[in-house]
């Protein structure tokens, strides 16, 4: 006898769409609970910064991590595809490709993309990245990275109020925001406007264009337009330093800073790991 649904509404009346979402979400965890997933290419399981906690229960990376296959030729086929490179998707048409685990890729919290991309590289060309420093006494020297000992920041774990969402107080005006973890997506809505102000040659706003997809919530107001109004004209310069600041301690992310020493002096020194063009393509002039 087949087993009856007993969360299905007993009515005759028709069913919200809360309702179907939560009977859509049941019906994909079992199946994803029950499926075992084979595959003939080698993969390898990455650990992601966030370590899935600002995902939604039942979301594939709430687990924190995400499985990735190894790049093949076909890979390769997509970093050399010149319409991708000029319309500058190359790394997320490759990302997508590599990502093994059933998910929105738009989904992903940009800290968990940079684990993305770390992983795709090391999975592709191997762990070794050579890179050029300049020291202390302002020379010039190469390094090699190992690309597998970069580790994950050390953020404030205790921040978040609800999933991705964190309440601050500037320290000056004292209003309090509510901001929200990045996601691909709404990186994408950030360059969409980002675009839009270049085509209309109007001066470049990245930062508060980057906070008007990060603050949700300004003293408990949630309306877009005063959220916008409020960046534009409100928002002092020194909490806006105080904010990037708190947003910085907050984001789950791979740490590129690396340690170096100086060959005039012998001394360590620290520095920003900059990734550069030949992160993969190693062996072209693009």
């Amino acid at each position: 006898m087949a087993k009856v649904n007993s969360e299905y509404p007993k009515s005759n009346k028709p069913m919200t769409d809360d309702q179907l979402k939560k009977i859509a979400t049941a019906n994909y965890q079992t199946k994803a609970a029950t499926e075992t997933q084979t595959h003939e290419f080698p993969t390898e399981i990455v650990e992601l910064p966030s370590k899935g906690k600002f995902y939604p229960e039942g979301h594939p990376l709430a687990s924190g991590t995400i499985e990735m296959k190894y790049m093949t030729a076909k890979e390769e086929d997509i970093l050399t595809n010149q319409s991708y490179i000029k319309k500058g998707v190359v790394l997320d048409k490759l990302f997508k490709a590599l990502i093994v685990t059933p998910c929105d890729y738009n989904d992903l919290l940009l800290g968990d993309k940079n684990a993305v991309l770390i992983a795709a590289r090391v999975l592709g060309y191997g762990k070794d990245y050579e890179i050029t420093v300049t020291t202390p006494s302002g020379n010039e020297e190469s390094l090699t990275i190992d690309l597998t000992k970069l580790v994950e920041k050390e953020i404030d774990w205790d921040a978040s109020e609800k999933e991705d969402a964190f309440v601050y107080q500037l320290p000056v005006s004292k209003r309090t925001i509510k901001i929200q973890l990045l996601t691909q997506r709404l990186q994408n809505k950030i360059d969409a406007e980002l675009k839009g102000l270049a085509k209309l040659k109007k001066p470049s706003a990245e930062l508060t264009t980057r906070y008007k997809h990060s603050i949700i919530e300004v003293d408990g107001d949630t309306d877009n337009v005063k959220i916008r109004k409020f960046i534009d004209n409100e928002l002092l310069a020194i909490d806006s330093r105080a904010l990037r600041k708190f947003m910085n301690s907050v984001t789950p992310d791979i740490d590129l800073t690396i340690e170096a020493v100086d060959g005039e002096t012998d001394d360590n020194f620290r520095t920003q790991l900059n990734i550069g063009l030949d992160f993969f393509w190693p062996d072209s002039e693009i």
